[in-house]
């Protein structure tokens, strides 16, 4: 049988039950759009979660303290006090590969500005801190070195901290805002940037000096991280080593596994949260996958029908000399066009509603040609696989017992 022969055969037996035809693609084409959406909405979290990583600064390593124990029982890491200034200033003067050192005292406090009130997270930190964590002012200036020596009582406004407070848009540099009854004059208000994975929101939050929160806010010295910027991604493991073997020569820690601190490395954190994101991902692909393969059962559930139906046309074809390849060509090809039709229209559909969800900022779904191409290539699979038996069915039926066929 000649190709074209086939085309023509192929398309006057779909054409021939539009509806029939129709509903059996549909599953191919809920299959297909479910993969590419679900796929995209897995990729997209992927390369959210890194870029609100990445946001948070770049070579960045984070020296947290260890755990505290209280009658028995063993807090969380950080909520110790083992690091102190020493610790910072011997880190910046000893270890290489370092291209900019912040510390921070962290704590929540109530803050107020007449009568809005608000809970929210006050840093102390320096003025580097704004370089490292990739911090930019949107209105008025970040905390000065000056203001740090004196222990200023100047604050920077996060956005969302600057709504709660003032009013959405509003400029509040110059009032006077209470944090825990303490007045703090808002010199500042950052950018947005938003949440970033485990990470809080770095725009509900008040920078302040970190002289300041020691003297007014916390009463004590002591420090909750240390922000460490590499000099380049290269030097970022041999700081970090550097900084795990220079705190515990200083805190008399012989076993590493005792140590009352960590140093958190930034591409670590990403690499974690991307190794989630992405199974993830295939497990949307596989639950969009059922969909598919219950697509695939519905097609061999027509041809085999079809088949049946027509029988009496295999036995006359075959009594006229056409081939069992012939036949199977023939049921073969109608149901991979089936497939292939189905594929293209899900692919458009997926495509569509991932670019619809992701505008109306329901989720990001970011589609790749990896996911189009995949998607494609299981649905001609499917076309194949599932095709392949009501062909064979087709093709093995006898002349004479199909001719009797009622």
């Amino acid at each position: 049988m000649m190709f074209s022969d086939i085309i023509s055969e192929t398309y006057a037996s779909l054409s021939g039950n539009k509806a029939r035809s129709g509903l059996t693609m549909l599953g191919i084409v809920i299959g297909i759009s479910s993969v590419i959406v679900l796929v995209g909405v897995g990729q997209g979290a992927t390369s959210s979660v890194t870029s609100s990583i990445s946001d948070l600064g770049s070579n960045l390593l984070v020296v947290s303290p260890g755990s505290s124990s209280s009658g028995g029982i063993r807090g969380g890491f950080g909520s110790a006090t083992t690091l102190t200034e020493k610790d910072a200033q011997a880190i910046k003067s000893q270890v290489t590969g370092i291209a900019n050192l912040a510390e921070t005292l962290t704590g929540r406090y109530q803050v107020t500005y007449k009568s809005s009130n608000t809970n929210t997270q006050v840093i102390g930190t320096q003025m580097s801190y704004a370089d490292i964590r990739k911090i930019t002012v949107d209105l008025g200036s970040f905390i000065s070195d000056q203001q740090e020596n004196n222990s200023s009582k100047v604050a920077v406004l996060g956005p969302t901290t600057r709504d709660d407070l003032f009013g959405e848009g509003v400029d509040p540099t110059g009032q006077i805002i209470k944090i825990n009854k303490i007045q703090f004059k808002v010199i500042g208000v950052t950018q947005a940037k938003g949440s970033s994975g485990s990470a809080s929101n770095t725009d509900d939050v008040i920078y302040v000096p970190i002289t300041a929160a020691q003297t007014f806010l916390a009463g004590k010295s002591a420090i909750s991280n240390i922000n460490v910027q590499a000099t380049d991604s290269a030097s970022i493991d041999t700081a970090q080593q550097e900084i795990t073997d220079l705190l515990l020569t200083r805190h008399n820690i012989s076993d590493a596994a005792s140590a009352d601190f960590t140093v958190t490395n930034q591409a670590d954190i990403v690499s974690s949260l991307s190794s989630v994101t992405g199974t993830l991902t295939w497990l949307l692909g596989a639950i969009a996958g059922i969909s598919l393969l219950v697509g695939g059962i519905g097609i061999m559930n027509m041809m085999l029908t079809t088949v049946t139906e027509r029988t009496r046309e295999i036995g006359l074809r075959k009594a006229v000399g056409a081939k069992r390849s012939d036949i199977s060509s023939q049921f073969l090809a109608e149901s991979i066009t089936l497939t292939f039709v189905g594929g293209i229209i899900g692919i458009l559909l997926g495509w569509i509603v991932a670019f619809i969800v992701t505008k109306l900022g329901v989720v990001n779904a970011a589609v790749t040609w990896q996911s189009v191409i995949l998607a494609f290539g299981v649905s001609a699979v499917v076309g194949i696989v599932f095709g392949y038996y009501p062909s064979r069915k087709a093709a093995a039926l006898k002349p004479i017992d199909a001719l009797k066929y009622e």
